[in-house]
């Protein structure tokens, strides 16, 4: 049985795999959730995070430490991370969210490392363009995401949320976990960055059908997404199809953005019965 690597998305890291890993283990799968480029043990967050008093004014202009990285190095040392925990062999790859980018750009690297690809309401940019430019088509109204935003992209070279407002919460809550339950809610938001890479978004790299198009593909939907909703991720679907050799899976989940905590039971099951076919 294949092994199963899980990615997360923006301001997460390995822990919000927790509930899963440990349902994929019940069932006989091993997986390993990693640290993207920037994120989690490999993040770094702005030193006025911290400071008491705190200074909004400071916190919005300070230069991200992880400014320098992009799709294409994350991209890099995912793949690194793929080979290492699948000891060169394929694996079957779950990206979440932001890291949908990061994954599509490592398949593309070495597509020989993926035995399948799923996405979880996540971005695939396969279309030739960066997943920033999917901020403003038509299909991601009603979307929550840049309400969050607490500084200028552009100026400081990081999307930058303020987990630690508590005042936020609500909002985040709304944005991300809509129907997770409260207190898993408030321990996941005290666990995420501030920072999360701009160039990651921004940066367009190749797709092609006889590498990135060469493996299955699965899309989860996600009903209850205020982050990418439903309209944009069928999107994605269709786009991924235009470019690979075989029709992608869709599941259904009906959840907010992150069924890993709110139906990990259920995405733990998806997530299996891909194993048997990969």
């Amino acid at each position: 049985m294949r092994k199963v690597v899980l990615v997360h998305g923006f301001w997460h890291g390995s822990w919000c795999w927790s509930r899963v890993t440990e349902q994929l283990a019940a069932r006989g799968v091993a997986s390993v959730a990693v640290d993207l480029e920037g994120h989690g043990l490999n993040g770094r967050q702005p030193s006025t995070r911290w400071n008491r008093p705190f200074d909004p004014a400071a916190f919005a202009v300070e230069p991200s430490a992880v400014a320098a990285v992009t799709a294409s190095s994350a991209a890099a040392m995912l793949v690194e991370q793929i080979r290492t925990i699948g000891s060169g062999e394929p694996c079957i790859v779950v990206a979440h969210s932001q890291g949908g980018t990061v994954a599509t750009a490592a398949a593309e690297l070495a597509p020989e490392l993926f035995a399948h690809l799923v996405y979880v309401a996540a971005l695939a940019p396969v279309a030739g363009l960066p997943s920033v430019a999917y901020s403003w088509v038509p299909e991601n109204q009603g979307e929550l995401v840049l309400r969050l935003l607490r500084a200028d992209p552009a100026g400081v070279g990081a999307v930058r949320i303020d987990p630690d407002d508590r005042d936020g919460h609500a909002a985040i809550r709304e944005t991300f976990y809509g129907d997770v339950d409260e207190a898993t809610a408030t321990a996941a938001i005290s666990l995420l960055s501030a920072d999360s890479p701009l160039g990651i978004p921004t940066e367009t790299f190749p797709v092609t059908a006889g590498r990135y198009g060469t493996m299955p593909h699965t899309y989860v939907v996600c009903t209850k997404d205020n982050t990418i909703p439903v309209a944009l991720q069928r999107r994605f679907v269709r786009e991924i199809d235009a470019v690979s050799n075989a029709p992608t899976t869709v599941v259904e989940l009906d959840s907010s953005h992150s069924p890993f905590l709110s139906r990990p039971v259920a995405l733990a099951t998806a997530i299996t019965g891909l194993c048997g076919r990969a």
